[in-house]
């Protein structure tokens, strides 16, 4: 699903925030009662309009959202990231993250998790890649005027990752402009499991110490990423303190 329109690009300063909302079903105690993972089945209403107050806060220009509903009974048959794209104001590209040929594209639920990537600058282009390995496949391309984006999930399986980031490689080196790449990228070793990829690639890790943001009320794990090319300067990189998903929310301005 594409939403593209045309808008003044940016001048200066460029707010990037990249959230894994887990499809808005909510973190903390009640998400595991009355039986463990039962939150995920459940209505997401309330919690998503907290998400979104959250978003509008910090007056993001563009946002990388990971496991969005785009439309199953959860959110009322409704798609969050369009949702979120209307209240705020932003334009918005939304995908399902399984392959084409996926088993989950057929069940239920499943077939409505997705990624997104919401903006308010002037989307020229947009593509949708996909890995050839593990099951969340899906790479998001959406082309502004000044810098191209690519939103990933990556592999909860090392083998896969290592294959999907040397995928992501090839794709990035395709672009003729400044790039960020964000996303959940599963990284259980943390940077260790990024510096091949991010050496080849002359990416830079916004997050220079390394700040972990899962899970959220007590974070341990580097597993979200913002990382970009080095001729975008990144400053006032945050992970605020919100529990509105087991994943907190990773803040960053960059400039040209």
């Amino acid at each position: 699903m594409i939403a593209k329109r045309c808008r003044n690009s940016y001048h200066g300063r460029m707010r990037f925030l990249l959230y894994n909302i887990r499809y808005g079903t909510g973190h903390g105690k009640r998400y595991h009662l009355p039986l463990p993972f039962t939150g995920f089945f459940k209505q997401t209403g309330s919690t998503l309009e907290q998400i979104t107050a959250f978003i509008r806060s910090v007056k993001p220009d563009i946002i990388g959202l990971i496991e969005v509903d785009s439309g199953s009974y959860r959110c009322g048959r409704c798609c969050q990231a369009e949702a979120i794209a209307r209240d705020l104001n932003h334009f918005h590209v939304v995908e399902t993250k399984y392959g084409n040929n996926s088993l989950a594209k057929r069940i239920p639920v499943l077939n409505k998790q997705s990624n997104a990537l919401l903006t308010n600058q002037t989307i020229n282009s947009s593509h949708f890649h996909y890995f050839n390995e593990g099951v969340k496949r899906l790479v998001i391309e959406v082309e502004l005027d000044e810098v191209c984006i690519f939103i990933v999930h990556l592999s909860l399986k090392f083998k896969h990752r290592q294959q999907q980031l040397e995928h992501l490689h090839r794709i990035l080196s395709h672009s003729t402009k400044p790039v960020i790449v964000a996303g959940d990228f599963n990284a259980f070793g943390g940077n260790r499991e990024l510096q091949l990829f991010m050496a080849a690639s002359r990416l830079c890790n916004a997050n220079l110490t390394s700040q972990p943001s899962h899970p959220s009320h007590a974070p341990k794990r580097h597993l979200d990423f913002i990382l970009h090319s080095p001729e975008l300067i990144a400053s006032n990189f945050s992970i605020p303190n919100i529990c509105l998903s087991d994943h907190a929310p990773l803040l960053c301005d960059f400039n040209l």
